[in-house]
C-alpha cells in the first residue's frame, strides 16, 4: 500500500515538474524575443560563422610573400598538406587547405583564367 501511494506521488511530482520547466523555457524565449536578444545572438552567431580568412593570414600560414609564384605555393601547400596527414593535426591540416583557397582566389582575380599560371 505504501509503494503504490509512493509510486503515485514520484509520478504526479514529476509531471508537474516537467510542466513548470516547459512553462519556464517558454517564457524565457518570449522575454529573449520581446528584448531583441533572440535576433542579436543569431547576428553574432552568422558573424563568427562567416568569418573568412584574410589574405594576409594565408600567406603567413603557407610562408609565403606577395612575390611567390603559384607554383611556388602550390609545393608548400603540398609540403605542409601531406605533413599534417601522416603526424599533424586535422585542424592545421584544414587551415593550410583554406590558405591555398584564399590565395587561390587571389590569384585568378589577378590573372583571369588558371591559377597556376
Amino acid at each position: 500500500m505504501a509503494a503504490k501511494i509512493l509510486a503515485n506521488l514520484i509520478v504526479m511530482g514529476s509531471g508537474i515538474l516537467i510542466r513548470g520547466m516547459v512553462q519556464a523555457y517558454r517564457q524565457a524565449l518570449q522575454n529573449a524575443s520581446k528584448t531583441g536578444v533572440a535576433q542579436e545572438t543569431l547576428q553574432n552567431a552568422v558573424r563568427r560563422g562567416s568569418k573568412a580568412m584574410t589574405e594576409q593570414e594565408a600567406r603567413q600560414i603557407l610562408g609565403v610573400t606577395e612575390q611567390s609564384s603559384w607554383e611556388e605555393i602550390a609545393k608548400k601547400y603540398d609540403t605542409l598538406f601531406e605533413r599534417n596527414a601522416t603526424n599533424g593535426s586535422f585542424y592545421l591540416q584544414s587551415k593550410v587547405h583554406r590558405a591555398k583557397e584564399c590565395l587561390e582566389s587571389v590569384y585568378q582575380k589577378n590573372q583571369p583564367g588558371d591559377p597556376s599560371v
